[in-house]
């Protein structure tokens, strides 16, 4: 009996370390009073800034050139904004058994947020499957997110999503939508100034995450809202979410044979179609949660890094499947830059 080799390196996503660091931060030394106005402030424009700089980035000639592939694209974006949220309304038959309602809330607004980016083409490139197709997936998932996601949180967390209302939307529309088309209609003149110096503002990105993170965390500690997790709950979290990782990743799999793609296209469709972004995920909660973001991330947090270590071994394994060797080696430019780019956040 062949034995399994287990990699020797699991991607621990050091952002993911980071994060947590970030927010033992906020656990010892929460921003109060006048602190913790700038500190909001300073949220408020950090997620405009983001955006702003995703609108730029995003090439909308090359997500209109991926509308060749429509078939696979639409699949991915059924999975990620319809079975996905399907399965968090189902999870609701957990609370208040397994799940607390708070922690459901943030599990459901998981199943609500856009497909990564970087890691889904990391790990597509590395298993020899369709990059240019993760790399189209990630754009429409990202652009289509920034509306389908409110719009999907109105509709299914409601009053339940920690004060979600209308003024929640107008906010979205403001800090999230209006940055990004800013971003989008000025690409044109600072587009180059932005990929020549895309090493320094990917580390801006990373900055203004963690300042989400550190004023969501803050506002939960400061009003008590983490008296609310013991360790079992936060244990229950985990199996669901295994569980939910689980069913995505056979069903994007098996169910994408079934629908005739090549194993190519299946692999793009795997790994774009059963992850979900942090880095769009984080600044959407501290708008739509505002005090109560911080349990609402928690879930998403938690999923990002399971995701990686799962795909990480299911890559590894594709690259030895017997169809791969048929398959054309990605050129050693691009695998190591999925190497380096599967421990990033997405």
């Amino acid at each position: 009996m062949k034995r399994l080799k287990w990699p020797s390196r699991l991607p621990i996503d050091p952002y993911i370390l980071a994060l947590l660091g970030t927010v033992g931060v906020a656990a010892l030394l929460p921003a109060r009073g006048s602190a913790a106005d700038v500190a909001s402030g300073a949220s408020t424009a950090a997620v405009a800034l983001l955006f702003f700089l995703y609108g730029v980035r995003l090439s909308t000639r090359e997500a209109l050139d991926g509308l060749r592939h429509w078939r696979l694209h639409l699949t991915i974006l059924a999975c990620t904004f319809v079975v996905f949220p399907l399965l968090g309304v189902a999870a609701k038959g957990l609370v208040p058994y397994v799940l607390t309602p708070a922690l459901y809330s943030g599990f459901l607004f998981l199943t609500l947020v856009p497909s990564t980016v970087q890691s889904s083409i990391a790990f597509t490139s590395v298993a020899r499957g369709n990059v240019p197709a993760a790399i189209c997936a990630g754009s429409f998932s990202s652009l289509a997110g920034i509306v389908l996601t409110p719009l999907l949180a109105a509709a299914l967390l409601g009053s339940t999503g920690g004060g979600f209302s209308a003024d929640s939307l107008l906010k979205i529309v403001l800090q999230l939508l209006v940055p990004f088309l800013a971003g989008q209609l000025l690409r044109r003149w600072i587009g180059g100034f932005v990929a020549r110096h895309k090493k320094v503002l990917g580390q801006v990105d990373r900055a203004s995450i963690l300042l989400v993170v550190y004023t969501a965390f803050s506002e939960g500690m400061v009003q008590g809202i983490w008296h609310q997790v013991t360790p079992l709950r936060l244990a229950a979290l985990l199996g669901v979410e295994a569980v939910l990782l689980a069913v995505m990743l056979a069903l994007t799999w098996y169910g994408s044979k079934r629908l005739g793609f090549d194993r190519a296209d299946r692999i793009a469709i795997q790994f774009a179609g059963s992850k979900k972004s942090l880095a769009s995920g984080l600044p959407m909660a501290s708008v739509l949660f505002g005090a109560h973001a911080s349990l609402a991330v928690l879930p998403l947090m938690l999923f990002h890094q399971m995701q990686l270590m799962v795909c990480a071994v299911i890559a590894g394994r594709r690259v030895r499947d017997p169809e791969a060797a048929a398959a054309t080696p990605p050129p050693a430019a691009v695998q190591r830059t999925a190497a380096g780019t599967a421990t990033r956040s997405g």
